[in-house]
């Protein structure tokens, strides 16, 4: 029996909720989202909170319960509260700035990156070496946020690159003489 699916989403106040079939719509403050949940996972609205259940008692509706209540309390949470993930930049002359829609990286290449803001995504440049992404869809932030840190990830040498904040590195010791 799953410890996560058993519990229900609990809607809070200012966010609405419209469940048509297995289409879960929800709105809030800062925005829009819906997604479509899993044939083999059962989901109503109840005493102002989302239940879902499995529908069929086989292995696969089992696994994908406790996944699908996940999705939707990030749906709930993401129109209420919003997501954000903050990196950092380490290394002599690599930084970040906007220019217009577009993120402009400096790292070390003989050449600039630009990155295209995706649409509902905000990307701030609090400095020129600490970037915060946020947005309302949580798989969203995250990929833009791993998209970027793709550019030049933190290499274990010298610590340079481009991390989530507060992510340790692992260091090696060069080479010896």
């Amino acid at each position: 029996m799953s410890r996560i699916g058993k519990y229900p989403v609990p809607v809070p106040g200012g966010v609405t909720v419209d469940v048509k079939g297995q289409t879960v719509r929800v709105k809030g403050k800062l925005g829009e989202l819906s997604f479509v949940v899993h044939d083999d996972v059962n989901v109503a609205m109840e005493d102002g909170k989302i239940r879902l259940s499995p529908r069929v008692e086989t292995r696969q509706a089992r696994t994908i319960w406790p996944t699908m209540r996940t999705r939707v309390n990030n749906l709930v949470l993401g129109v209420s509260e919003g997501y954000r993930q903050e990196l950092e930049i380490t290394g002599v002359g690599y930084r970040a700035n906007l220019q217009g829609k577009d993120l402009v990286l400096s790292l070390g290449y003989s050449h600039e990156i630009r990155y295209p803001v995706p649409e509902g995504i905000k990307i701030e440049v609090e400095k020129p070496t600490a970037l915060a992404i946020s947005g309302i869809d949580k798989q969203k932030v995250g990929q833009v946020a791993a998209e970027i840190i793709a550019y030049r990830p933190p290499e274990p040498y010298k610590g340079k690159g481009i991390k989530r904040k507060g992510q340790r590195i692992l260091r090696k010791e060069g080479k010896k003489k």
